[in-house]
C-alpha cells in the first residue's frame, strides 16, 4: 500500500514536535543551590590574565589560597551557589574558622602552566609566578601559599607545586588529569589505557590533543608530569591532598592512584581521598579542613 508524501511528512511533524516537547517537559527545572554567604569579591587584571580576590566577610587568617578552575570556567567561580567551592566557603563558616585569602586566577578557557618549551602555547608557568608576585605586592605576602585546583587546574596546581616545591606549602589537586603513559606514546599504549581505565574515547582524544597544544615533545611531557616529580621527591614537597573518582571519565583514577603510591613511598605528606563516583567527586569536609589546617 503506497502512503501519500503528505501524510509521511505529516506523521514526521507530529513525531518531532512530540520530542521536543518531551525533551523540554523532561529537562531540569532548576539547580540545586548552596546556602551560603559569598565572600567580598575584588577583580583584576594582569596582562591576559584575569583574577578576583575573595575575603570571607568575618576575616582571613594570613594564608593565600590560590584557585585554579577547571577548563571552561573562570575567575568569578568561587562565589557560585550552584559549585562546590561554595560548599567550601560554607564548612569553613560552619567550622567558625577564619579562612585563607582566595585569589581565583584565569587565562582563558583552556590553558596549562607548563614552562617555556617549542610550543607557542607554553611559558605560561614563568609568566604566572611574575603575575603572582604583583598580585601579592598589591594585597600583601601571604603567611602561606596554597594552592587547589580541580580537573584542568588540578594539573595546573599539581605542575606548578611540584615543580616550584618552596614556594608552596599545601596542594590541593581534584581529579587532575594524571596519567601512567604519555600523550607521545604509541597508539597501541594509548588505547590500551583507555580499555583500562574507563575513560570515555572521545574524552581521551581531547585530552590527547590538548596536551601535544601545550607540550612540543615526550621529554617535555616528562618534565611535567605529577609522577615523574615524585621520582626526585623528598618530605621537603608540599603537602599533598589529592582525591579523584574511580569512574573519572577522564580516565584519571589509575594516574591518581600510583602517583599517590609513589608519594608515600618518597615520604611526601599526601591524604589520597579515593571517590566512589565520576569526574569531580569531591570530599567537601575534608577538603575544607585541609586548606585551613596550620
Amino acid at each position: 500500500m503506497n502512503i501519500p508524501g503528505k501524510w509521511i511528512i505529516f506523521s514526521l511533524t507530529i513525531g518531532l514536535v512530540g520530542l521536543f516537547g518531551w525533551n523540554h517537559l523532561t529537562k531540569p527545572l532548576g539547580d540545586q543551590k548552596v546556602s551560603f554567604v559569598p565572600a567580598l569579591r575584588e577583580a583584576g587584571t594582569d596582562g591576559p590574565l584575569r583574577y578576583c580576590v575573595y575575603r570571607a566577610p568575618g576575616g582571613v587568617n594570613g594564608d593565600i589560597l590560590y584557585h585554579l578552575p577547571g577548563r571552561n570556567l573562570d575567575e568569578q567561580i568561587w562565589n557560585d551557589n550552584t559549585y562546590f567551592t561554595a560548599m567550601i566557603q560554607a564548612q569553613w563558616a560552619d567550622m567558625k574558622v577564619k579562612p585563607p585569602t582566595v585569589v581565583c586566577v584565569s587565562y582563558g578557557p583552556v590553558w596549562l602552566l607548563a614552562p617555556k618549551g617549542r610550543s607557542e602555547s607554553s611559558g605560561l608557568q614563568e609568566d604566572f609566578l611574575v603575575r603572582m608576585e604583583r598580585i601579592e605586592a598589591r594585597i600583601g605576602k601571604p603567611a602561606r601559599r596554597i594552592l587547589m585546583g580541580e580537573s584542568m587546574g588540578g594539573s595546573n596546581a599539581l605542575i606548578l607545586a611540584l615543580s616550584r616545591p618552596g614556594r608552596f606549602a599545601k596542594v590541593a589537586a581534584l581529579s587532575p588529569g594524571v596519567y601512567v603513559n604519555s600523550p607521545f606514546g604509541f597508539f597501541s599504549e594509548l588505547k590500551a589505557a583507555v580499555r583500562r581505565t574507563g575513560a570515555d574515547p572521545k574524552t581521551a582524544i581531547g585530552i590527547l590533543l590538548l596536551a601535544r597544544k601545550f607540550v612540543g615533545n615526550d621529554k617535555e611531557w616528562a618534565a611535567i608530569s605529577p609522577i615523574q616529580f615524585m621520582d626526585t621527591a623528598d618530605r621537603s614537597f608540599p603537602e599533598l591532598y589529592l582525591s579523584c573518582g574511580l569512574y573519572d571519565k577522564f580516565g584519571n583514577f589509575e594516574g591518581c592512584s600510583a602517583l599517590a603510591e609513589k608519594a608515600r613511598f618518597r615520604g611526601v605528606s599526601i591524604a589520597w581521598h579515593p571517590m566512589y563516583g565520576g569526574h569531580g567527586a569531591i570530599d567537601v569536609p575534608s577538603l575544607a579542613e585541609f586548606l585551613v589546617r596550620r
